[in-house]
């Protein structure tokens, strides 16, 4: 996963507030949170910085794809095998006879589900990433024998 400091490198470090933070430091944070995107630092669009809004956007793109709490499924890493569908604590109170229990899904409120031999996500706003009370959960992360599961 890319660090703050590795974005704010790759910065023009003007601190010229353009791209409405403080610093380019704030900028590069915000980057990081996906509140802001490359093409709001406007020194990065001249030419001198090409090579840096390159690297930038390559180091970010990962996280392109991630849900809101910053979830990624990285399919390609997925086996199906299910772990995070009876590890994730949400999962297994909002249906302890189904997923809670080890099998399928009962219900739609659920976050995970494996279909067709990889895991989806679904109901994402329910993740105890999420909102106002955020929880810093790994509880689907540590059972993956692939690691295909990640936050960003």
């Amino acid at each position: 996963m890319v660090t703050v400091m590795e974005l704010y490198q790759l910065l023009p470090r003007t601190n010229c507030k353009k791209c409405g933070e403080s610093t380019c430091m704030a900028f590069a944070v915000a980057m990081l949170g996906r509140k802001k995107n490359v093409a709001e630092c406007t020194p990065l669009l001249e030419a001198n910085f090409k090579k840096q809004k390159e690297k930038l956007e390559s180091l970010l793109l990962p996280a392109a794809g991630a849900e809101e709490t910053g979830m990624i499924v990285h399919s390609e890493l997925c086996t199906g095998c299910g772990n995070c569908v009876v590890a994730c604590p949400v999962d297994v109170a909002n249906d302890p006879h189904g997923a809670g229990m080890g099998c399928a899904p009962t219900n739609n409120k659920v976050i995970f589900k494996v279909v067709d031999g990889k895991v989806l996500a679904s109901n994402i706003k329910e993740c105890r990433r999420f909102g106002k009370n955020k929880v810093l959960c790994y509880a689907c992360i540590d059972p993956c024998p692939t690691g295909a599961i990640e936050f960003v």
